[in-house]
């Protein structure tokens, strides 16, 4: 699967179809990248795509922050064991978290430009939170895709806000991009893997560098310092150029393998 920087996101979602068709009884899903090199580099700068705080690189990557102007790029990989439950309880596996929901979108707005009012994006969020059987309610964190750039960011928080109206309030966002630079392909696997260790440990993840929130981005953010809290249900969020959309649902497992 190659869909931009949705792509670990969606390997992750078809991975779930596999397994719920019984083709698969475990699958092994995920991303990885490894861009930087000249022609990478060239690429994202010509589309302007690039923070140019380049005399304080540790804090470049600032998600949300009304000073952001670029992303950081990455390298990196994830990959993620999963499998149906019986299966998982027939070989005494450790669960760290269920994979609940699957959904995408492509609105297809512009080559590299998120659509600004976010509705393409708030799609995918919406297949994924009914194809979990949730509602936008119980949904209590969300690791936004947040790259920092100006753009992006204030489009998924206008995606947030679209979806889930006067209950947006009520779910803590984090881009842990912000740490990690922005892994492109493996971004979305790698942060399926942040959401469902938020969700074993109850410990949210933070923004960091996020100093001066955007008034565009005013969400529930987790700033700078990680945050406890009792949270059940998850989303974790990957939006590719292009107009790729995906958006993953995953929930505390209750079970015992999950101790």
């Amino acid at each position: 699967i190659v869909s931009a920087c949705a792509t670990g996101a969606h390997s992750i979602g078809e991975g779930l179809e596999m397994i719920r068709k019984g083709i698969a009884d475990v699958m092994l899903v995920g991303g990885a990248e490894a861009a930087i090199i000249e022609l990478g580099v060239a690429g994202f700068i010509a589309a302007k795509a690039l923070s140019k705080h380049n005399n304080a690189p540790e804090e470049a990557s600032r998600p949300f922050d009304l000073a952001r102007d670029g992303f950081v790029m990455g390298e990196g990989a994830g990959v993620l064991v999963i499998e149906s439950e019986e299966y998982a309880r027939k070989r005494g596996a450790r669960v760290w978290a269920e994979l609940l929901g699957n959904g995408a979108s492509s609105d297809a707005f512009h080559p590299t430009a998120p659509r600004t009012d976010g509705t393409g994006a708030a799609k995918a969020i919406r297949h994924a939170v009914t194809d979990a059987g949730l509602k936008k309610e119980d949904i209590g964190y969300i690791n936004a895709h947040a790259t920092s750039t100006m753009l992006g960011d204030r489009a998924e928080s206008a995606a947030i806000r679209h979806f889930f109206g006067e209950h947006t309030q009520n779910a803590a966002v984090s881009s842990t991009k912000s740490s990690t630079g922005h892994l492109l392909g493996a971004a979305g696997a790698v942060e399926a893997a942040y959401t469902a260790l938020a969700l074993h440990h109850q410990m949210l993840p933070p923004t960091i560098n996020l100093q001066n929130i955007d008034p565009e981005c005013d969400l529930n953010h987790v700033a700078n310092q990680p945050r406890p809290a009792k949270v059940q249900y998850a989303i974790s969020n990957a939006f590719g150029f292009g107009g790729t959309n995906a958006t993953l649902v995953l929930g505390r497992y209750e079970g015992e393998n999950g101790r």
